[in-house]
C-alpha cells in the first residue's frame, strides 16, 4: 500500500504532525496551499473583521482558491492521510476545496485534525460528504502540540 500524507497548516501545528506521520509511515507528503495564504491577522478569530471571521460568518467566502489541487502521481496512492486544523468546529476551508476537486475512488482516507481546544466534531464526516467517494475511515484529533510518541502510537494503529 502506497501512502500519501496531505495536509493544510495555517500556523505550523498541522504541518508538524503531518511530517511526523509521514516519517512514521515512510509516506510521501503534499501540502495544500491557498493562492492567498492566511496571515496571523487573517486568523485572529477574536477580531470580527479578520478574514477567517468574515469567512466563517459568510460561507460563500469559503471557496478558497488553491495554488494547485493536482498531486503528482495521485493514482499511485492507495491510502491518504488527510490533516487539517479545526476552524469553528469544522475543517479549515482550504481543505474542503482540495477534497471537492479530487477523485477519491479506490483510496482509503484517514483524516486527522489539530486543535488547541476543539474536538474532531463532524469534520471528517463533512469531508467525506464533499468527496463523494473513497473509503473514509473515522478521524482522530491531536492537540496542536502533539507529542511524537502519541503520533507514533496512532500511526502504529493504522
Amino acid at each position: 500500500m502506497k501512502t500519501l500524507v496531505v495536509y493544510y497548516s495555517a500556523e505550523g501545528h498541522t504541518k508538524k504532525v503531518a511530517e511526523e506521520v509521514a516519517s512514521n509511515l515512510s509516506a510521501d507528503i503534499f501540502e495544500i496551499v491557498p493562492e492567498e495564504p492566511y496571515t496571523k491577522e487573517d486568523l485572529d478569530w477574536t477580531n470580527p473583521d479578520s478574514r477567517a471571521s468574515r469567512e466563517n460568518d459568510n460561507p460563500e467566502l469559503r471557496d478558497i482558491k488553491l495554488k494547485t489541487t493536482e498531486v503528482p502521481n495521485w493514482a499511485e496512492y492507495d491510502r491518504i492521510i488527510l490533516g487539517y486544523p479545526i476552524w469553528w468546529g469544522i475543517a479549515a476551508w482550504p481543505v474542503n476545496a482540495f477534497v471537492k476537486l479530487n477523485d477519491w475512488s479506490g483510496k482509503t482516507v484517514i483524516p486527522f485534525c489539530t486543535s488547541h481546544s476543539s474536538g474532531l466534531g463532524d469534520s471528517d464526516l463533512n469531508l467525506k460528504d464533499d468527496a463523494k467517494n473513497g473509503d473514509w475511515k473515522d478521524g482522530t484529533r491531536f492537540f496542536q502540540d502533539a507529542l511524537p510518541a502519541k503520533i507514533k502510537t496512532w500511526c502504529d494503529s493504522l
